[in-house]
């Protein structure tokens, strides 16, 4: 497989201030671009910056986001992996896929981002149907992560924490779990998300325990459907006249 297949370069730009956090998940992740913003100064009294975040929790609360964020935050380029794209190759070229993606990363100093990273850093004692690649590809991912310059970021994300070999978790020197948002935290990016709409459009019924994902979900194709409906009539009253 084509390592080209697999990289994509992200070109959205997602400011962190746009995003909801908890303050403990806002705090780390500040600290983290605080510390890469100053990493020269700090390089000076041998203090090496943290550059492996592991992002963890429900799908659609904001990992992939985060990590945008934090490209664009730290005027880095960003390259995101689906993993699970990459497990399907075959598996006896993943080792050597993965080690090229990370050798991209480290030429443009970039963020590199894995989603879905359980798909490649399963427990060596779990029980596999390919049981000696998967230990030879976490292997890998150890070296790979411990040869890792302080100028590149790496960030994983997934959903099922428990699945990732240990001795990979203790790799990541930030570790941040993010949770299905209650109902005030959901009012509040319903609020910011409908602020773009015209007011007579904004007061629709709201749905609650779901992720930001679903709300965004929800609501553009809520908008949608409202804002059609709305040019229709127009178009109608419009024949309507001119038969007239």
């Amino acid at each position: 497989m084509n390592l080209y297949e697999l990289v994509v370069n992200d070109t959205e730009k997602i400011v962190l201030n746009d995003l909801l956090f908890s303050e403990e998940n806002k705090t780390a992740l500040l600290q983290i671009i605080k510390e890469h913003k100053y990493i020269d100064e700090l390089k000076k009294y041998n203090l090496k910056v943290d550059n492996k975040i592991l992002l963890h929790g429900h799908s659609g609360c904001g990992k992939t986001t985060t990590a945008k964020a934090i490209a664009k935050a730290l005027n880095k380029t960003i390259v995101i992996i689906n993993l699970s794209t990459l497990i399907n190759a075959r598996i006896g070229e993943t080792s050597k896929n993965v080690k090229a993606i990370f050798d991209k990363a480290i030429r443009e100093k970039a963020v590199l981002f894995l989603d879905e990273f359980d798909q490649i850093s399963k427990s060596r004692d779990s029980e596999d149907k390919d049981v000696a690649e998967m230990k030879r590809l976490v292997n890998t991912i150890i070296q790979l992560i411990d040869y890792l310059p302080t100028d590149t970021l790496l960030i994983g994300a997934t959903n099922y924490y428990d699945s990732i070999d240990k001795a990979i978790l203790r790799r990541f020197q930030i570790r941040l779990k993010f949770e299905m948002p209650n109902n005030k935290e959901l009012d509040v990016y319903y609020n910011k998300l409908l602020s773009h709409f015209p007011d007579h459009l904004q007061d629709i019924p709201r749905q609650y325990n779901i992720s930001y994902a679903e709300v965004k979900d929800y609501i553009h194709t809520t908008m949608k459907t409202q804002i059609i409906a709305e040019l229709e009539l127009q178009e109608q009253l419009k024949n309507n006249a001119a038969i007239a």
